[in-house]
This record gives C-alpha cells, sequence and structure tokens, in this order.
C-alpha cells in the first residue's frame, strides 16, 4: 500500500453549503466497491467522508459527493486526524496479507479513541471465522474456529474491535460476510470463472458455500451503522442453501456457459491454487433469522437465481 505522510482531505475550494454540517456524518474505512455502494445508497443526505491510500481513487470518490481522505492504515502517523471526523464509522479495510494478527485495525482503533468522537462502528469480516462445520447449519452464537491465518487475522480483528468499544463505550458491532456477488463488480461474478473452465468438486466432495449481493451488503451495512446493538454479530447473507458446484452449474445455465468439470478432492489438490482450495475446505450453511429481525432489511436478492439474473 502507498504510504502517504500525514492524513488530508483532497478539497475543492467551493465553499461547503451550511445544512452539509448538520447532516449525519460517516467515515468510511476501506471504500472499496461495497463502501461506494454504501455512500451512493446513502445519496446527498449524508456527509461521507473516505479513506483510502490510493490517490488515483480520489476523483472517482468526489464524483460519489464523498470526500477522500488520504491515509494509510499501515502508516499510524497518517491517521492523527482521523477520529474527529464522524461519531459513525464503517471499517470494511481488509487485514494485511500476512500473520495471524491484524496491526491496521488496532492503528484504526488508536486513531478513533483519539478524540472520542466516534460513537458507532460497524465491522465487515468474514464468515471464514467458523473454520469447516462440516455443512451444519447454524447462528451466529456457534464459536469461531479458524483454519488458516486468513482466518484468524478476522478473528484478532474482531476481538480487538470489541475490547475497544467496551473500554470506550462505543457501539460496535459485526457483519460477518460470504461470498460477496454483483455482475458489476469486478471478480463478482462466475461467469469469469466459468469462461475459464475452472473445475468444481464432484458432489461426494463438495461443499456448502454462502452468498449476499453486493448491493444487499451495501443496504445492510447502513442498516448496522443505524440500528446496530451493542457488541452484535450479523450473518450478511442471503437464503441460498447451495454446493458450491451447484451454484455454478446454476450460473452456467443462466449464462449460456459450459457446465464446469467436475474433479475429485484429490484431483484437484494437484489442479487448484491454495486459495481456492481453501474455499473448498469449508462446509457451511448459515442462518441469517437474526439479521433479518434486526435489521429489518428486506433483501433485494434473497438467493443467488435473482442476484444473477440482475
Amino acid at each position: 500500500m502507498p504510504h502517504p505522510a500525514r492524513l488530508r482531505a483532497a478539497r475543492s475550494t467551493a465553499p461547503r453549503p451550511l445544512r452539509r454540517m448538520r447532516q449525519p456524518r460517516l467515515l468510511i474505512v476501506g471504500c472499496g466497491d461495497v463502501g461506494q455502494r454504501v455512500a451512493r445508497a446513502l445519496g446527498r443526505g449524508w456527509t461521507v467522508r473516505a479513506l483510502t491510500s490510493q490517490p488515483e481513487r480520489i476523483a472517482s470518490l468526489r464524483a460519489l459527493g464523498v470526500t477522500p481522505l488520504l491515509g494509510n492504515l499501515d502508516a499510524p502517523a497518517s491517521l492523527r486526524r482521523l477520529g474527529a471526523l464522524a461519531p459513525r464509522v464503517l471499517h470494511l479495510a481488509p487485514p494485511p496479507g500476512s500473520g495471524d494478527d491484524d496491526p491496521r485495525t488496532r492503528h484504526l482503533l488508536q486513531a478513533l479513541g483519539r478524540h472520542g468522537v466516534c460513537r458507532q462502528l460497524v465491522y465487515g469480516s468474514t464468515t471464514g471465522v467458523y473454520g469447516d462445520t462440516g455443512g451444519a447449519r447454524f447462528d451466529e452464537t456457534r464459536t469461531v474456529a479458524p483454519v488458516n491465518a486468513r482466518a484468524r487475522r478476522r478473528v484478532a480483528a474482531e476481538s480487538s474491535i470489541r475490547r475497544w468499544a467496551v473500554g470506550q463505550g462505543v457501539t460496535a458491532s459485526i457483519l460477518r460476510i460470504p461470498g460477496i456477488y454483483a455482475g458489476d463488480r469486478q471478480g463478482g461474478h462466475p461467469r469469469e470463472r466459468l469462461a475459464r473452465g475452472t473445475p468444481v468438486l464432484c458432489a461426494e466432495d463438495d461443499v456448502y458455500t454462502n452468498h449476499i449481493h453486493a448491493d444487499d451488503l451495501a443496504r445492510l451495512c447502513i442498516a448496522a451503522l443505524l440500528r446496530g446493538r451493542p457488541q452484535r454479530i450479523w450473518h450478511a447473507c442471503d437464503d441460498t442453501e447451495l454446493k458450491m458446484g451447484d451454484y455454478f452449474d446454476l450460473a452456467a445455465r443462466l449464462c449460456g456457459l459450459p457446465l464446469p468439470p467436475r474433479i475429485s478432492r484429490e484431483a484437484a489438490r494437484t489442479q487448484l491454487s491454495p486459495m481456492l482450495l481453501s474455499f473448498m475446505s469449508e462446509s457451511r450453511r448459515l442462518d441469517n433469522r437474526r439479521m433479518k429481525r434486526e435489521l429489518r432489511v428486506a433483501l433485494r436478492y434473497p438467493d443467488v437465481t435473482t442476484g444473477l439474473l440482475a
């Protein structure tokens, strides 16, 4: 990631209307595809700032009505002003690519704690924190059991946030997110993998997988910011209950593409990348009733069929 010397806003010279100062304020940390969908969904009724480490993203954020802030979670000195900007924070930045910890989240929490302005924090985590459950269906009360460093970093981030929130008196809540898809999301539609002919597991070796459309995830983020309860966790997933191979078969039929080849798990170990294999090694079915009941969001795409057709 780039290493800017300090946090700074890429400001316009035009005076800001007074009414914007009375609007609800939100800081998005990690304003990629989902964060930008959140900003679009909020529209002009909010004052939204977004931390980015990528100068080339400034123009696209401004076009959404977002004030871009250059800073880097790997460089704590660049975050000194961050905690004074907004009472609501949406944390969507990923952990580092290695290790069992998430120092980026710790740096963010240190910055937010300096000014005491933040009162509501929502963190986008992953359902990978549960590890492999053998296809069991479960709710958010299940104990985490991460099996790889990627998931352990997320568990570390969740733990840091929950401890920090209790100490600061901040309402912090967590969305555990499965596979995100959307036709207009880079790499977010199975047609690209289908076109490459990437195989899937044969039926006897296949695993259950979970999904959420990117637009629905953005709406869930907003609902959590508005209605989140302290120390609460939600499964941010749709109602789909499909094994991974069946999901790609469905997508192939909807796209008019050949069905993907089926291979055994043993063959997959020699043909597929370690990253892809890791996703094929965990089977879960997530209960999303708490999300529906507490966040009160009716999903626009309640299953992958409606989402893929969109």
